[in-house]
């Protein structure tokens, strides 16, 4: 599930950030790529990318036929996003069916993904239920309210959250059916399974699975990738 719905409004400018364009490919199909290459060996497996409906006619027709080449036929699918993260994966999770085994959710801002261990991700979601990439925090943490320090937070245990994030279906379906009937709305897609008390593994991601946020991290990822350090 390829996460492509959202606006990008800390970028800003006219173009939605999943069709920023990095080593010459939107970040929506560089990502894709990456993702599928991604799969372990033998593994089947179908491409959800999930769209803001206003970019299916403009943003979205320039780059369909890549994807559509990436996952050719019936192992492609778009599906309109929902108004917050957790809907548009309620959404995709509908469109996906029972057929899947496992669920992977990954930001189309995240272009560079690394490869051996979003398969080891997927390896250990298969074997404990879900897992996600992460980084441990390498900087001290402050506290801060407004614009004034109120602490430092013990960084020993703290992981900064990437992903992807790679889930069992039936779990993500219970987890997403318990955030609905106790109103909880989760920041990435394991913590809807953690709010329901379920086991998370990490897996070392890379501090090249650079998020695009701002401006600045586009040329930033242009330089990971011509130095092919992701």
């Amino acid at each position: 599930m390829l996460l492509a719905a959202g606006r990008g409004s800390r970028f800003g400018g006219p173009v939605p950030k999943a069709y920023l364009r990095l080593g010459g490919r939107t970040l929506l199909v560089a990502s894709a790529e990456r993702l599928l290459r991604a799969l372990p060996g033998g593994a089947s497996a179908t491409l959800s990318v999930m769209v803001h409906p206003d970019d299916r006619r403009t943003h979205l027709a320039e780059c369909l036929p890549q994807l559509q080449a990436l996952a050719p036929g019936d192992r492609l699918q778009i599906v309109d996003g929902g108004a917050t993260r957790q809907e548009s994966m309620q959404r995709g999770l509908s469109a996906i069916g029972s057929a899947a085994d496992l669920v992977l959710v990954h930001d189309a801002a995240r272009a560079l993904l690394p490869i051996a261990a979003t398969r080891t991700c997927i390896e250990t979601a298969a074997s404990h239920g879900a897992a996600l990439l992460a980084i441990p925090a390498a900087d001290t943490m402050k506290r801060v309210h407004g614009h004034t320090v109120t602490g430092t937070v013990d960084r020993s245990g703290i992981w900064l959250a990437q992903t992807p994030q790679v889930i069992r279906r039936e779990l993500l379906q219970r987890a997403l059916a318990h955030a609905v009937a106790t109103g909880f709305e989760g920041t990435d897609d394991v913590s809807l399974v953690e709010h329901l008390g379920e086991r998370v593994e990490v897996v070392a991601g890379s501090p090249t699975n650079l998020k695009i946020t701002r401006p600045e991290d586009l040329p930033l990822a242009e330089a990971i990738l011509a130095a092919e350090l992701a």
